[in-house]
């Protein structure tokens, strides 16, 4: 009976050791197709992070020649990459447009550095003020970006466009005035600006001057008169004689005041004077029937023809 429950026990373990086997065989091939669908979609998901980096390459390049899928949308610079900055100019300002305004329309499409924008005139602005109207406009205007290549991209894309995308906009009537500035950098306009800033100032200081000046001689020449007057009256308190200076001009001499002084000068008498005019006269007498006489020949041949 024992040996008996010997075999019987042998053979349950056996069965137990057989089915441990088959479960951890199975286990390990489910493991093994686990490990090969991971596989599979770590090949799928480098697959598509392939076709991700083309697409990003292709958005990036139609990013730079201006060819966006819904038009004009902000342009991720690629990392690594080193930036340069751009700068576009601004022909066009609307009315009552801040630089805070500007900096809000144009952030939509890339980071944006510096703005400046040029005050109008100040004849024009005193006379706005005269008239009662106290708003600062600006005429020009450049807008540094990050990135050229998206100032670049801006530049070709919102050109001759509409400024504000709502119609309630209040600047929807207004048009993008917009280029990109090669090679431009931020510092030429400082130094523009300050070469404008200095001329402005030598111009006034020339104008200055030159107002000094003619208050100074104005004021000279007022002196100068009080003090002739004093020395006047009191010359005039002695008893002395005070001559009042003229101004004389020099008159061209007249026809017949040459013809007399030539004849005086020739040692000619009046009477020859007057006789070499009366020459003079006949001489312009006949050359003017001369031409009345040509004047009817030339007429009555045409009238004939």
């Amino acid at each position: 009976m024992e040996s008996k429950e010997r075999m019987t026990t042998e053979v349950e373990e056996s069965q137990m050791t057989e089915e441990d086997v088959l479960a951890a065989d199975n286990s390990g091939e489910q493991n093994q197709t686990v490990e090969e669908d991971d596989d599979e979609d770590d090949t799928d998901g480098e697959d598509n992070d392939d076709d991700d980096d083309d697409e990003d390459d292709e958005n990036i390049d139609k990013a730079r020649q201006g060819q966006g899928d819904n038009g004009v949308k902000k342009y991720k610079v690629p990392l690594g990459k080193k930036t340069l900055p751009g700068i576009v100019y601004l022909g066009h300002i609307p009315p009552r447009l801040r630089p805070k305004h500007m900096r809000n329309m144009l952030g939509v499409y890339g980071e944006i550095g510096r703005v400046f924008l040029q005050p109008e005139d100040r004849s024009v602005k005193r006379k706005k003020k005269k008239a009662g109207s106290k708003a600062c406009s600006f005429t020009e205007g450049w807008v540094e970006f990050r990135d050229k290549r998206v100032a670049k991209r801006v530049a070709a894309s919102i050109h001759n466009t509409s400024m504000g995308a709502r119609k309630r906009s209040r600047f929807h009537s207004d048009l993008w005035c917009i280029k990109y500035l090669h090679r431009f950098q931020w510092c030429h306009l400082s130094e523009r600006l300050a070469y404008e800033h200095t001329v402005l100032q030598q111009r006034l200081r020339t104008e200055i001057s030159q107002a000094k000046r003619e208050t100074n001689f104005y004021l000279a020449n007022v002196e100068k008169s009080q003090g002739m007057d004093k020395r006047r009256k009191q010359r005039e308190r002695k008893g002395e004689t005070v001559e009042e200076k003229t101004w004389d001009f020099t008159q061209r001499k007249t026809e017949d005041e040459i013809q007399m002084s030539r004849m005086k000068r020739q040692g000619l008498s009046k009477k020859n004077l007057q006789k070499a005019q009366d020459k003079a006269k006949v001489i312009q007498e006949k050359s003017q029937s001369n031409v009345s006489l040509l004047a009817k020949i030339f007429n009555s041949s045409k009238g004939q023809s």
